[in-house]
């Protein structure tokens, strides 16, 4: 199988314009996205006003309302937007458009109205852009209803993961990592949408289960060759979409190792790994050989300083050690 060696955000780009050439619904909306303001900020929109027009990939003011707002209104008119905003912080700006109108017009109008938008975002912890810029609030969209949260962690996941989002009739929010945009990875020429709801199994293993996604699957791939030479054998769930999440696939996997770590770079308290420990307890209650343990950030706006922000960041360290005291 053939293919093409790229980072997150060259298969960003590669996958909007896939997209663009087969439905000319699809439009793009954001700060500096067209071509004569630098293609946006990380240049994921690089090309595409040049090649399919101003008319389809529009710059806007500098206001996560009007974006949204836009986005919405042109959904509702039969197109198919795709809003950048530029970091996930700024989403809270907007966040009237996105929680009151966008995910729930479809449930208010009986399902005669349908948004089907896009809402690429950045964000991650590592880059000393503080408490303001580097927030993981995936939790807070998965508490909405009516909207679905898609978090990749490597090139491949990045383009099919972002075909899906696209082609999909309801609100989505797709988010773009800091930690994962520079690693390399190969892209299948035939890569296809991939399903929305349906986590990966990265490493099979037998001793225990860890449930990750986005930035923080990185940093526990990173913890298993430590693990491997511990003699401690991990099966590795990359979960892809954190709502709708694969029950099925992360109950398997508990129910096969009977010890379960949910590790997430957003907050730990009240975070999405809580809702899924929850789960994993009622559903196999008595079964597993451990209680499910959490591992996030602290209760804490994001640090400036390095060294705080480094012990901020969940390492594969402190992963590592987690596995280990759930083995003991």
């Amino acid at each position: 199988m053939s293919g093409k060696k790229m980072n997150a955000l060259q298969a960003v780009n590669a996958a909007l314009a896939k997209a663009m050439e087969q439905d000319p619904k699809v439009i793009v909306f954001g700060e500096d996205v067209a071509d004569r303001e630098g293609g946006g900020v990380t240049g994921a929109t690089a090309g595409l006003s040049t090649r399919f027009g101003d008319d389809r990939v529009k710059s806007t003011p500098i206001s996560e309302q009007a974006i949204i707002g836009a986005a919405i209104g042109a959904a509702l008119g039969g197109y198919k937007p795709v809003a950048e905003i530029m970091l996930m912080n700024f989403t809270t700006v907007a966040m009237d458009m996105i929680f009151n109108h966008a995910a729930k017009l479809r449930f208010m109008s009986g399902g005669q109205s349908q948004v089907p938008i896009t809402i690429r975002t950045l964000t991650g912890a590592g880059w000393q852009t503080a408490g303001q810029h580097a927030d993981h609030l995936e939790g807070w969209f998965a508490h909405t209803a009516g909207i679905k949260v898609v978090a990749p962690s490597n090139p491949a996941e990045y383009y099919g993961l972002l075909l899906s989002c696209i082609q999909d009739p309801d609100p989505c929010i797709f988010i773009e990592s800091a930690g994962t945009l520079f690693i390399p990875g190969e892209v299948p020429d035939d890569q296809a949408p991939i399903p929305l709801g349906k986590a990966r199994v990265v490493q099979e293993g037998t001793d225990v289960t860890i449930v990750s996604w986005s930035s923080q699957l990185v940093r526990c791939q990173q913890a298993l060759p430590a693990l491997a030479e511990a003699g401690i054998s991990v099966e590795l769930v990359d979960l892809r979409t954190v709502s709708p999440w694969d029950k099925e696939a992360v109950l398997a996997s508990a129910a096969k190792t009977g010890r379960v770590l949910i590790a997430h770079e957003a907050v730990r308290s009240f975070g999405p790994g809580a809702e899924i420990a929850a789960t994993v307890n009622e559903e196999l209650y008595g079964k597993l050989k451990a209680p499910v343990r959490r591992l996030g950030a602290p209760y804490s706006p994001v640090p400036f300083s390095k060294p705080l922000e480094d012990a901020y960041i969940v390492s594969p360290e402190r992963v590592a050690e987690a596995v280990k005291g759930l083995m003991a």
